[in-house]
């Protein structure tokens, strides 16, 4: 079994995947479908998805994974409704108007599944021998499952793209699931081995910290495994949540890996002006590089 899923703890045993059809609205070029879902077993998982008004589908997909930002009762509204750190129009609007399906759930804790801190939640689970990131990895694995049954999503074209807790999702995602061509990380571009030397680790919530990880894999090797498939990484130079210094660790490694697939295309590394934050520059950017490869 690859060591890295087994570091993500107990996960729940694949069952055939249930939803309910909570809502359905048109919106501004879009249909948005609230639904509910049984992708773990455990508890129920709400999510949004929304369908071009405009076009013929079956619609390439892009997962949108929701930030943190501290903000526990946000979680996938701001797929809709963007947060003050994201640019305007919402992602989902973005999207849809750009032709892509897009989808989004409320990731443990957050929003409608919220109710238990995230400190509580992982020591509830590392109790059970379960990692409360590994758990969100098989959230939004299980989603794309899901989403790849639909006969309006061309399973052979998804992307994903998120912000600071989304953008760590979306490389992780990227990593785990081939089954994900294109990915795209705004603010989410942390070395650890750099964080733990510039003592930034509190500058971070508890949910992605995976037990034992470090003593198998740098974060280098985690996100090599994406390579040579197309891969957008775009921070703020002043975002002290992802170091400098880590960030042009892992971009130089990166070019090198890329390079040595022969896809150097494939790759862009993004550093912007501000903090953490997703620019209109950055904005520009993903749009651009999305467009090209999916």
């Amino acid at each position: 079994m690859d060591k890295l899923k087994q570091l993500l703890g107990d996960l729940p045993v694949d069952k055939p995947i249930t939803v309910t059809v909570l809502k359905q609205e048109e919106r501004d070029g879009y249909r948005l479908e609230s639904l509910l879902l049984d992708l773990n077993g455990i508890e129920q998982v709400p999510a949004y998805v929304a369908i071009p008004l405009q076009g013929e589908g079956p619609f390439p997909l892009v997962v949108f994974n929701h930030s943190h930002g501290g903000d526990y009762t946000n979680g996938r509204n701001e797929f809709v409704r963007s947060s003050p750190y994201l640019q305007q129009p919402s992602f989902v609007k973005t999207l849809t108007e750009m032709g892509y399906a897009a989808c989004c759930i409320d990731m443990w804790g957050f929003n409608e599944r919220g109710g238990k801190k995230e400190s509580e939640l992982v020591k509830e689970m590392l109790w059970q021998g379960q990692v409360m990131w590994g758990m969100m990895l098989y959230d939004n694995i299980r989603m794309v499952d899901y989403m790849c049954q639909r006969e309006d999503i061309e399973s052979s074209r998804i992307a994903t793209i998120g912000m600071s807790m989304g953008g760590l999702m979306a490389w992780w995602l990227a990593a785990l699931d081939e089954r994900v061509k294109v990915t795209i990380d705004i603010c989410g571009q942390v070395d650890a081995h750099t964080l733990i030397a510039k003592r930034g680790l509190d500058h971070h919530g508890f949910y992605s910290y995976v037990p034992g990880l470090l003593k198998h894999y740098t974060t280098l090797d985690i996100q090599k495994r994406i390579v040579p498939r197309p891969r957008m990484s775009l921070v703020g130079r002043n975002d002290r949540m992802c170091p400098i210094e880590g960030v042009e660790h892992l971009a130089k490694g990166l070019s090198e890996a890329y390079q040595d697939a022969g896809k150097l295309e494939h790759w862009e590394s993004v550093v912007a002006s501000g903090g953490h934050m997703e620019t209109l520059e950055m904005r520009s950017r993903w749009q651009n590089f999305l467009a090209k490869h999916l």
